[in-house]
């Protein structure tokens, strides 16, 4: 007997949408929680090497060269009387040192020409690692 004559029935749905949230869930947690075993069992055995410590570390050359084209070697002013001259400083600079690193620190209205001028230098006496200081603006 049918006493609800006039209702359709309903067909059950299954909303698949919360299930496959949880089933990502669970793929996220297991892909988190395992452990790479097999990576962690490997034996290495890394090579082994020895090298002499150096008995000092090389001192840089502090070159400073102000807007009106002044230039300083390790902080003893140096009157400019052309690049070989500024080179013989750098050696004399140097000491024993082979190849040291130059150091230019120029005034930010210092001539392009004097800071060349020191790298022509660097170059006449035998010196290829050179680097140049800045400094940050101020906000």
């Amino acid at each position: 007997m049918n006493f609800q004559r006039g209702r359709a029935r309903e067909e059950p749905e299954i909303n698949l949408i919360p299930m496959i949230d949880v089933l990502l869930v669970i793929l996220i947690f297991l892909v988190v929680t395992t452990s790479y075993a097999k990576f962690s069992e490997l034996q290495i055995n890394l090579p082994q090497a020895g090298g002499e410590v150096s008995p000092e570390a090389a001192q840089p050359i502090n070159i400073a060269i102000d807007a009106s084209e002044h230039y300083a070697i390790n902080n003893q002013g140096l009157p400019y009387s052309g690049v070989e001259a500024l080179a013989a400083s750098l050696k004399n600079a140097a000491g024993e040192q082979t190849d040291p690193t130059i150091v230019i620190n120029a005034d930010a209205k210092a001539p392009h020409q004097s800071v060349i001028n020191v790298m022509e230098a660097a170059r006449l006496a035998g010196y290829g690692r050179i680097t140049f200081t800045t400094q940050n603006q101020a906000k």
